[in-house]
């Protein structure tokens, strides 16, 4: 196909970057040329990202272009009063209210009014000067700009006022009903500054681009542009399918935060190994990432740390490794409202491996309409404990009979393919 339009990707996370917000436009840049785009990224060239994982730098397009600048983080600032903190704030790990230190409540309370929208404000300003530039001598046709960090939203905003040049802001979450968000500490006045700038966005972009069906009803109040949802996806790889755990793992891969703590599931657990010695000789809890000590001294109250294995942080491939080879996949997401809206990432990985998925969750969540339509797991809300071990149990059977697997239906259409052949027709519309 004739290559004959330009897209500038406006991203804080590229490889190395480690982690879900990376993969996104990793694929989409992947795809884009066989539908006639051209992909130019941006991002930053010194960034402090939570997690690295070297092995994404090979998921590169060979040949495409990758513009770096310069940018300037508090977090290195941040360091100096506590590194730990600093670092988990910094990836989204906020402890709970009552255990937060004081040193945590003032990097809370300056991060969220002192860097609006986020931490990394200060790269708005060199970037547009950069990027005008680049524009106007390269002929590019739109710009693509995808938070969080949402402050790269404002990057967009000011090159379409500066160039009037064709904008597609891309939300992989919320802005201002994110979870997270309301922990920030803000005083009224800056509240007010975030509900504007978000305003100001969705209202000037020329299209918006979500990852949930859900966040769709929620800007559709606040903008009359045109909306489109375009989840996230999986992709092919060429890793060899490896044996099923010879134990009845149950795995978690990915961030568990302090929120995500379902002490019901864990008591549920902590039953059937109480009830039950076959399962309790057979059952391990594999964790995969970064957990919060919270979950952990649940965990451990329920008595199940003698069934715990925590591996930490995995490069992708073995992350894809581990979803194949686990005998069940744990999905937690906060039993909130506002997280209705939240898919991750790893949910469509999740739902190519072959493996059933064990989800909690908020009632009404599109992760629950997605896995219920794809046949690919069970979803169960935060009061359904007996319902849970029911089906955990179940599981556990089917794994003793060697008749524990998915029949998934409709997956193709998650596939990071079709997804960009689809984000290739609204660039094209846009233009």
């Amino acid at each position: 196909m004739k290559v004959h339009k330009k897209a500038l990707i406006i991203t804080y996370y590229w490889p190395p970057a480690g982690g879900p917000g990376v993969q996104r436009w990793l694929k989409f840049a992947k795809y884009l040329p066989e539908f006639g785009i051209v992909p130019i990224v941006y991002c930053p060239e010194n960034p402090s990202y939570p997690i690295i994982d070297n092995s994404l730098e090979n998921e590169v397009s060979e040949g495409i272009t990758v513009l770096k600048q310069p940018i300037k983080e508090p977090y290195a600032l941040a360091n100096l009063l506590s590194k730990k903190s600093s670092k988990q704030i910094s990836s989204g790990v906020i402890p709970k209210q009552k255990k937060q230190t004081f040193i945590q409540k003032l990097m809370l309370y300056i991060r969220g009014n002192f860097f609006i929208p986020d931490a990394r404000k200060n790269w708005v300003k060199p970037s547009v000067s950069f990027l005008s530039e680049y524009i106007s001598k390269h002929k590019i046709d739109t710009i693509i700009t995808t938070g969080p960090p949402h402050s790269l939203h404002l990057i967009g905003l000011q090159l379409k006022e500066k160039h009037n040049i064709s904008w597609l802001a891309d939300f992989r979450d919320p802005w201002t009903t994110i979870g997270y968000h309301k922990q920030l500490k803000l005083t009224k006045s800056s509240s007010e500054k975030h509900k504007n700038l978000e305003s100001k966005v969705l209202q000037t972009a020329d299209h918006i681009i979500v990852t949930s069906a859900n966040t769709k009803k929620e800007f559709v109040l606040k903008t009359k542009q045109p909306i489109t949802v375009i989840t996230n996806g999986y992709d092919s790889h060429q890793i060899e399918r490896p044996e099923k755990d010879s134990k009845f793992t149950i795995a978690h891969i990915g961030s568990l935060l302090s929120e995500r703590n379902p002490k019901m599931l864990w008591e549920a657990m902590s039953e059937l190994v109480n009830e039950n010695r076959t399962f309790s000789e057979a059952f391990q809890l594999h964790f995969i990432g970064l957990v919060s000590d919270e979950v952990l001294q649940t965990i451990q109250q329920y008595g199940l740390s003698n069934h715990v294995q925590r591996l930490g942080y995995v490069s992708h491939d073995e992350a894809i490794m581990a979803q194949m080879s686990s005998r069940v996949l744990l999905l937690v997401e906060i039993d909130s409202e506002d997280t209705k809206v939240i898919i991750p990432g790893k949910l469509f990985e999740y739902m190519a491996s072959d493996t059933p998925i064990l989800a909690v969750g908020p009632k009404d969540s599109d992760v629950e309409t997605i896995l219920k339509t794809t046949n690919t797991g069970q979803y169960f809300y935060y009061n359904q404990k007996q319902a849970i071990k029911s089906q955990i149990l179940s599981y556990f059977e089917a794994y003793n009979t060697n008749s524990l697997s998915v029949n998934a239906i409709g997956l193709q259409q998650y596939s990071r393919k079709a997804l960009t052949k689809t984000l290739s027709d609204v660039l094209k519309d846009s233009l």
